[in-house]
């Protein structure tokens, strides 16, 4: 069922402040969209942002090599020397992207994590480390486990990234303590499915200002020709010999095509973040797109490489017999009545 992010109903409706999940659980039942259950956060601080002050490569017998560090993560959480001075604590770290000067997530004593993992100094490979730097998937905002979070690769502006300092609460940072509304959806209301959806349906509980974002879509689309079609490097075609009990299963079909566009470019944070926040999986640029204008608008899209295309896109009615093998590997025995695409 969806979730329903205030930050992103705000994007649509105007809400008061201070609306907590609690109260926009009402006002939704009022409206016939029923609380199937406020999630809460599954990570507990203190986690902080930590300066790394510097990353000492450290090559092991087993042919890995870690580095050990020295991150400042503020006063309030600094270690003490034998002197009484604020030191910066000494971190184990063994991701590929880790170096001095970095500005990273550090998860101190005392955190809980995604699957009851309770951060605890512990000595390995010769030190104490005490604390851990952390990923995405650690911290539940993601499947990347390939380095650890870099603050300055996370959507900040450059301004908002120098005012970070040590110490500073990645909790309300990243929004780690921020809960979410599962709402129940009954099949007939399957634009509920949207941001679109729910923000109209708020606005019919409660009398909040709604803007339609597909009204300002609608502004920016360009004028069409005469034949009442735009003009488009796609060829479409639409073959419903079938059509069930008269009404065919695909009317239209609208096809666009994007140059100039990087794939392999990452997704900005805050559509990721948007996108897990929502149980979904960040994959790549081009279907976070398209699931992200799914969440928000309700319209589903599919994303194609244009240089893999190789004729019309045809739409139509599956063949007798016809097998079709699926994006998960599973082969499936189509319907006459099946629509493929």
């Amino acid at each position: 069922m969806p979730m329903v992010d205030i930050d992103w109903l705000k994007d649509h409706v105007e809400v008061p402040e201070g609306l907590t999940y609690e109260q926009l659980a009402k006002d939704l039942v009022r409206v016939g969209l029923e609380e199937e259950e406020i999630h809460t956060s599954q990570v507990t601080g203190p986690i902080v942002v930590g300066y790394v002050v510097d990353a000492t490569p450290e090559p092991q017998k087993n042919g890995k090599t870690i580095n050990w560090c020295h991150v400042d993560v503020g006063d309030k959480y600094n270690d003490v020397d034998e002197n009484g001075k604020k030191v910066p604590r000494g971190i184990i770290c063994g991701a590929p992207n880790m170096a001095a000067g970095e500005k990273v997530v550090v998860t101190l004593p005392g955190a809980v994590l995604p699957g009851d993992f309770k951060i605890e100094p512990r000595k390995t490979y010769g030190h104490i480390s005490d604390g851990m730097c952390a990923s995405e998937r650690e911290l539940g905002l993601g499947d990347s486990h390939n380095g650890i979070i870099l603050l300055r690769e996370y959507g900040f502006s450059k301004a908002e990234y120098d005012e970070l300092k040590p110490g500073d609460d990645v909790m309300e940072l990243l929004h780690l303590n921020k809960p979410i509304l599962e709402i129940n959806i009954t099949p007939d209301r399957g634009y509920a499915f949207s941001y679109r959806g729910v923000a109209r349906e708020y606005h019919h509980s409660t009398g909040a200002v709604y803007t339609d974002p597909v009204s300002k879509l609608n502004e920016q689309v360009s004028q069409i020709n005469d034949e009442g079609h735009k003009t488009s490097d796609i060829d479409v075609s639409i073959e419903d010999t079938n059509p069930i009990h008269g009404v065919p299963g695909c009317d239209r079909y609208y096809a666009r095509a994007v140059h100039g566009f990087d794939s392999t470019c990452a997704s900005p944070r805050w559509m990721q973040r948007r996108l897990t926040r929502a149980g979904m999986r960040s994959i790549s640029l081009a279907v976070d797109i398209t699931n992200y204008v799914m969440l928000d608008l309700g319209q589903p899209l599919h994303a194609y490489d244009l240089d893999k295309i190789e004729g019309p896109i045809v739409v139509r009615r599956a063949h007798d017999g016809e097998h079709l093998t699926t994006l998960d590997g599973k082969d499936h025995e189509l319907h006459v009545e099946d629509l493929v695409i």
